[in-house]
C-alpha cells in the first residue's frame, strides 16, 4: 500500500480492525484509524468470515508490495443472518452464500433445513464458526422462496446489505396514534399561505411530494426581482427525538429504492399521508423565502413554520409541456398556473446563469431508468431525460440548501454539512498525467477549482473522445459525504451546503430541519449519539477536520468538542447507510439485468468501452443500456498491455487500442446470476471500428512510422508462406525484433509528446458565493397572515 514501510516496530505492532472478504478467497483487514489495509492470504481467511473483527499482526509484505498480516484472534463475530441457495451436494445440505465475499460454503445439519428445498433462498444463523480446518455449520432461520419467485432479488438484497425493512412494534403503535390529517391545533403559530398556489413537481412514479415552489415578481430597491417559496414538509413536527420513529429513522437513515419498491425511512402514514404535501390538502411545512435579484443572486432570506395547501400535483413531462408551448394542451389544462410556471422559468434561468458564473461541474451523463412488467421482470431500459422542468427544480433545491447552510453557519449551531472536497493530490497527479498523454495543451492547477474542471469539459466537448475524458474528470473527484465540519461543496462551487429539502427520506435534513427550528427558537438542538451501523466508520481522510478551512472557523468557534464528536457521529452514520442503500439498489438492478440479458445469449450489438482495466473492457450496450466486461482473453491472439495513465489496452504486435469511448461490437456469451456478471465476445465487423481512433500524427515521429509499416509487411509474409522453414526462421525472429523496437519507438514517442505538453486553459474560477443574510421579508401581498386558531 502506498505510504506502507515494514520495519521491526511495525512487525511488532498489533492492529484491529474489520475483515473485507474478496470472492477470489483472499481478504483484507480495514485498520480502525485509516492505516493501511492488511492482506490476508486464503489460508487465514479459513478461520474468519467477512465482516468480523479481528485483531492481526503485519509479518511481512507479499509479492505486490501490500503489508500481510496473521489473524491472531477474533474480537467479534457478525450476528447478521447470511442468506444463499441451499445446495445438496452428495447427500450433505450447504448453504452457498449470495455475498461471495463469505469465500464459504455453510453446512446444515438435515435437523435444521427448516424443511427448506435445494435450490431456494434461506438466511442462515451460524452455529460453529469457522476454523483452519472446518468449514462453518449453521441453521436454517428464514425460507425465502425460490430464486424466480418475483421480488426475490429485492429480499436477497435487504438481508444481503442488512438494510432495516421491518419497522418495529413500538413504531408501528405510535404510528397507529398519529392523526389521519392535520389538526387545529397544529396548524398555531405557523404562517398561513394555503392561498398562495404552490406546486409539486416530481416524477410520474413519486409517491411521496416533500417540497412545494412557487415564484412571483418582486422588487428588490429598484431593481427587478423574483421572490422565490420553498415549502419543504415538516417532518420534525411528528418525528421527536427519542421517540421509536425517530430511532427506527435514525437507524435507516435514507429510504431506499429499487425498481417496483420501496423501503422507506418512515412508515407510509407519514411518508405518503400526513407528511407528503399532497394537493388539496392542509400540511404542515417549513419554508424557505428568499429574494432573488436579476444577476441570479439570493440577496435575503428567511425561515418559517407555515401551512400550506399545494394547488395541483404536476409532474417534470406535464411542466416541459407547458414550458416548450403555451398554447398547447397541457398548458391548457393547467391554464391558472401557467402564469406562475412561467415566472418559475425566469428565476430558473438566473440561478442558472449565477451557476455558470461559479463555475460549477454539469457534465453531461446519461441515467438509465429500469421498466419492469407485472411479474417484476425487466421489460425495457430507458434513459431518463432531464428536461427544463428537471432543471427548474433542482437550481429551487439547490438555493434552499444553501441558505440552509448560511442560516446554520451564521449560528454557530453544530450541524451536518453535505461537504464534497476536490481531487486528492494522487488523483490530480493521474488526471494531468493523463491529459498530457492525450498530447492536449491542458492541465490541472495544484489546487484545482470546479470552474477549471468545467472549462476542462467544455474545451473538449466536441472531441471523438470527450466521453472517455469526462468519465476521467469524474473520477478524478471525491465521493460527497455529511460531516459537521464544512469544507464546502466543490462539485456545485459552494462555500457552504447541507441537506433541508427531502426529510421525508433522509435523516440528516430532519436534523437541518431541527436544527433551524432551534434557532429560530433561540435555543439550541441537542444531538443525542446513538448506536451506529457496523462499519459506518469512515476513513481518516475523511473523518479529519479539513485543512482548507482558512483562518477562523466561526461555525466550530463556540462548539463544545463533545457536541462535534457526536455530530461527526451521526455524519459518519448517515454516509455509511447512503453507501448501503446505494449497493442494495445497484446489486438489485445488476440482478435484473443479468435476467433480462440470459434470454439473449448469442445476440450482437454496438456498444461503447465504458471502462478499461488490466483484465478487460466493460462495454455499454447501446442499445440496452447493460454493461458487461469483455476479458482480455476475448480480444485476440496477441499479447495486450494496459496503460494506466491512458486508460487503454494496446496489442503490442498490431497496436490496435482500446479506450473508454472506444467503439466495439460484441456478444453476449454469458451470463452469471449468481456473481451478477454478463460477458461478452468480440466480434470482428468490418462495418464497425474496434478500436479508438488512432494517437494523433505528432506522437509518432515519421521513422516509427516507416518501422511499424515494415514490421506490419514482414508479419503478412510470414503468415503467407506455408514453408516451414520459413516460419521457424521468420516467425520468432521477426515477431520478437518487431515487438522490442515498436516498443522502444512508440516509447519515445510518447515520452516527446508528453514533454510537449505544457500550459494551462483560462480557468473560470467560482467567483465568490455572496453572504446571504437573514433579513425579514415584506409579506406575500394579500397572503401572509398570521393563523389564531
Amino acid at each position: 500500500m502506498q505510504g506502507f514501510s515494514l520495519n521491526n516496530s511495525t512487525l511488532s505492532n498489533e492492529v484491529v480492525g474489520t475483515v473485507q472478504g474478496h470472492r477470489d478467497g483472499h481478504g483484507f483487514v480495514v485498520v480502525d484509524g485509516g492505516d493501511a489495509d492488511i492482506y490476508l492470504a486464503p489460508q487465514e481467511m479459513r478461520a474468519v468470515l467477512h465482516h468480523d473483527r479481528v485483531r492481526v499482526r503485519v509479518m511481512r509484505l507479499d509479492r505486490k508490495g501490500r503489508p500481510e498480516g496473521r489473524v491472531l484472534d477474533i474480537l467479534e463475530r457478525r450476528k447478521a443472518p447470511i442468506i444463499g441457495r441451499l445446495l445438496l451436494e452428495n447427500g450433505v445440505w450447504v448453504v452457498a452464500p449470495e455475498d461471495k465475499r463469505y469465500g464459504q460454503d455453510i453446512l446444515i445439519p438435515k435437523n435444521a433445513t427448516a424443511n427448506a428445498e435445494a435450490g431456494q433462498v434461506v438466511a442462515v444463523e451460524l452455529t460453529e464458526p469457522p476454523s483452519l480446518h472446518s468449514q462453518p455449520v449453521g441453521r436454517i432461520t428464514e425460507v425465502l422462496g425460490d430464486i424466480d419467485d418475483p421480488g426475490m432479488e429485492i429480499e436477497i438484497a435487504v438481508r444481503k446489505y442488512e438494510v432495516p425493512h421491518r419497522f418495529s412494534p413500538e413504531t408501528l403503535a405510535q404510528t397507529g396514534k398519529l392523526p389521519d390529517k392535520v389538526r387545529a391545533v397544529d396548524m398555531k403559530h405557523r404562517v398561513d399561505l394555503t392561498d398562495v398556489p404552490l406546486v409539486t413537481i416530481d416524477g410520474e412514479d413519486a409517491r411521496d411530494f416533500d417540497d412545494a415552489v412557487y415564484c412571483e415578481p418582486t422588487k428588490i430597491g429598484r431593481k427587478k426581482g423574483w421572490r422565490l417559496l420553498v415549502a419543504i414538509a415538516d417532518v420534525s413536527h411528528y418525528v421527536k427525538p427519542g421517540d421509536p420513529l425517530d430511532d427506527d429513522a435514525y437507524e435507516r437513515a435514507t429510504s431506499v429504492y429499487f425498481p417496483r419498491r420501496v423501503i422507506p425511512m418512515l412508515p407510509e402514514k407519514l411518508s405518503n399521508g400526513l407528511c407528503s404535501l399532497n394537493p388539496n390538502q392542509p400540511r404542515l411545512s417549513m419554508v424557505c423565502d428568499m429574494l432573488v435579484d436579476a444577476e441570479g443572486e439570493v440577496s435575503a432570506y428567511q425561515f418559517y413554520p407555515a401551512v400550506i395547501c399545494s394547488h395541483a400535483r404536476l409532474t417534470y413531462t406535464e411542466v416541459a409541456a407547458v414550458l416548450s408551448n403555451t398554447r398547447g394542451a397541457e398548458a391548457q389544462r393547467q391554464v391558472h398556473l401557467v402564469p406562475h410556471l412561467l415566472h418559475l422559468h425566469e428565476v430558473y434561468r438566473l440561478l442558472l446563469k449565477q451557476r455558470a458564473s461559479r463555475g460549477a461541474i454539469d457534465f453531461e451523463t446519461t441515467e438509465t431508468q429500469i421498466v419492469c412488467d407485472d411479474n417484476g421482470r425487466i421489460d425495457k431500459i430507458i434513459p431518463r431525460v432531464r428536461t427544463e422542468a428537471h432543471r427548474l427544480i433542482e437550481e429551487a433545491m439547490l438555493a434552499a440548501n444553501v441558505c440552509a447552510a448560511d442560516f446554520i453557519q451564521a449560528g454557530k449551531h453544530p450541524s451536518l454539512y453535505r461537504v464534497h472536497e476536490g481531487p486528492t493530490p494522487e488523483k490530480r497527479l493521474a488526471l494531468q498525467n493523463y491529459l498530457r498523454s492525450l498530447g492536449l495543451n491542458l492541465t490541472v492547477s495544484d489546487d484545482p477549482t470546479s470552474g477549471e474542471l468545467q472549462a476542462l469539459a467544455q474545451q473538449t466537448r466536441d472531441r471523438p473522445d470527450a466521453t472517455q475524458i469526462h468519465s476521467m474528470l469524474l473520477r478524478s473527484m471525491q465521493q460527497a459525504i455529511y460531516t459537521p465540519f464544512n469544507n464546502g461543496h466543490f462539485g456545485l462551487s459552494y462555500s457552504a451546503y447541507t441537506h433541508f429539502t427531502s426529510p421525508i427520506r433522509r435523516y440528516p435534513d430532519l436534523l437541518v430541519h431541527r436544527v433551524i427550528k432551534g434557532l429560530l427558537a433561540g435555543r439550541k438542538y441537542g444531538l443525542v449519539v446513538k448506536a451506529t451501523v457496523p462499519g459506518a466508520a469512515l476513513p481518516p481522510t475523511r473523518r479529519r477536520q479539513p485543512a482548507k478551512v482558512q483562518g477562523p472557523a466561526p461555525w466550530v468557534e463556540g462548539i463544545a468538542p463533545r457536541d462535534l464528536e457526536v455530530w461527526e457521529a451521526a455524519g459518519a452514520h448517515c454516509s455509511a447507510n447512503e453507501r448501503r442503500a446505494d449497493e442494495a439498489s445497484r446489486d438489485v438492478e445488476a440482478w435484473l439485468k443479468c435476467k433480462f440479458m440470459r434470454d439473449r445469449l448469442g445476440e450482437e450489438y454496438g456498444g461503447t468501452i465504458s471502462s478499461v482495466t488490466s483484465f478487460g473492457l466493460f462495454v455499454q450496450l447501446d442499445e440496452l443500456y447493460v454493461e458487461g466486461l469483455v476479458h482480455i482473453t476475448e480480444l485476440g491472439g496477441e499479447y495486450f498491455r494496459y496503460d494506466d495513465v491512458r486508460h487503454e489496452l494496446r496489442g503490442e504486435r498490431t497496436g490496435v487500442r482500446h479506450a473508454v469511448g472506444g467503439r466495439i461490437r460484441v456478444q453476449v456469451s454469458r451470463v452469471d446470476l449468481d456473481g451478477r456478471r454478463i460477458d461478452f465476445r468480440l466480434v470482428r465487423d468490418p462495418l464497425t471500428p474496434a478500436v479508438v481512433p488512432p494517437r494523433p500524427a505528432r506522437e509518432r515521429s515519421a521513422g516509427a512510422q516507416e518501422e511499424l509499416a515494415t514490421i506490419q509487411e514482414a508479419d503478412r509474409a510470414v503468415r503467407r508462406s506455408s514453408r516451414k522453414s520459413v516460419a521457424r526462421s521468420a516467425g520468432p525472429h521477426a515477431g520478437k525484433s518487431a515487438g522490442k523496437t515498436a516498443g522502444k519507438v512508440a516509447g519515445k514517442a510518447a515520452g516527446k509528446a508528453a514533454g510537449k505538453s505544457s500550459g494551462k486553459p483560462p480557468a473560470l474560477l467560482p467567483s465568490e458565493v455572496p453572504a446571504v443574510v437573514a433579513v425579514p421579508i415584506p409579506a406575500i401581498e394579500g397572503r401572509r397572515r398570521r393563523n389564531k386558531r
